[in-house]
């Protein structure tokens, strides 16, 4: 399979689940994750977020975990990794606002990388402008800005457990969609996971 280093976009109130699981799921299969915040350093943590559906008109919110940055935002070169992994939650809203991070995703797609973006985490990659003509998907808040963006929006089904791919692209809906996010994230690594 091979180790593949992967870099994952985080900031305070990112979605629990959204970057807790998948940085489980990728190091348990042998990947490295870094976590990277703007304005903060290897060691600190962000404040994480939960997010869940419990019948009202959107999702609820409650205060999740404390999340480990592991890696320095400021020395981040994309040649060093092999994909991109952005999660949703609050975090997108204002990450978007940075333009190194937004320079580190026009990178990742000029190099026809994998990312792996679930949730509002698209918020990110409608304002790097890198979805026209992409099929993709999200929370559904989010659909008229990937629809501006010339992104081709992908409905799911109310489970929100489909993934979308297109090109380098792999996204979801939402937290409940992991099994098939990752699974197809993977494929696109080159990862093989044996039944």
């Amino acid at each position: 399979m091979g180790v593949k280093r992967i870099l994952m976009l985080v900031g305070d109130y990112v979605e629990d689940y959204e970057a807790m699981v998948p940085y489980q799921i990728l190091t348990m299969v042998g990947h490295k994750v870094d976590t990277v915040c703007p304005g903060k350093k290897p060691g600190e943590t962000v404040k994480t977020a939960v997010h869940d559906f419990e019948g009202d008109q959107t999702y609820s919110e409650k205060r999740g975990h404390n999340f480990l940055v592991n890696a320095d935002f400021d020395k981040v070169d994309v040649n060093d990794y092999d994909a991109l992994v952005i999660p949703g939650g609050r975090a997108p809203e204002y990450l978007r606002l940075n333009q190194r991070l937004i320079e580190i995703v026009k990178e990742f797609v000029a190099q026809n990388k994998p990312i792996a973006s679930i949730c509002h985490g698209q918020q990110i990659l409608v304002a790097a402008g890198v979805l026209e003509n992409v099929a993709c998907t999200a929370y559904p808040a989010v659909m008229p800005d990937i629809v501006k963006a010339g992104g081709k929006w992908c409905d799911v089904n109310d489970t929100f457990t489909n993934a979308i791919v297109d090109k380098n692209f792999v996204t979801a809906p939402a937290w409940p969609a992991h099994p098939e996010w990752m699974r197809k994230f993977l494929e696109l690594l080159g990862s093989k996971i044996e039944p």
